[in-house]
């Protein structure tokens, strides 16, 4: 079960039975599974767009070249990693925002939450 001690007692104690907090533990884990997939289908391609602000850009959108990204689920954690064309990141969480867009949470250099596009118009 990925709900911490607290989280269950504060679930039980709104009257949950420890079978229902489960079975809502399960539910949280098979969304997130289903994010993992919906977010790896977004970076099956060979660009997509940011809104990330990086080092010497000028801000604005940005271009980027996809080369992988390789995300694992954990209860309710998704994590991997984003590799571009010349460069990559850990992510550290994400969300499915429309069919065009999605937000991953980037750790270590990016330190932020950056929303991705299929077309730099909808961002």
């Amino acid at each position: 079960m990925h709900f911490d001690q607290r989280t269950q007692a504060a679930l039980r104690e709104v009257g949950l039975s420890r079978e229902e907090v489960r079975e809502a533990s399960d539910l949280v884990s098979a969304a997130v599974d289903r994010d993992a997939d919906r977010l790896r289908e977004f970076f099956d391609r060979d660009v997509v767009y940011s809104d990330m602000e990086m080092a010497h850009s000028a801000g604005g959108i940005n271009e980027h070249a996809v080369q992988f990204v390789d995300l694992f689920t954990h209860g309710s954690d998704l994590r991997g990693y984003l590799r571009f064309d010349t460069w990559g990141v850990p992510v550290e969480g994400g969300r499915v925002l429309s069919e065009d867009v999605v937000e991953l949470s980037l750790g270590p250099t990016v330190h932020d939450r950056v929303r991705f596009a299929r077309d730099e118009d909808v961002l």
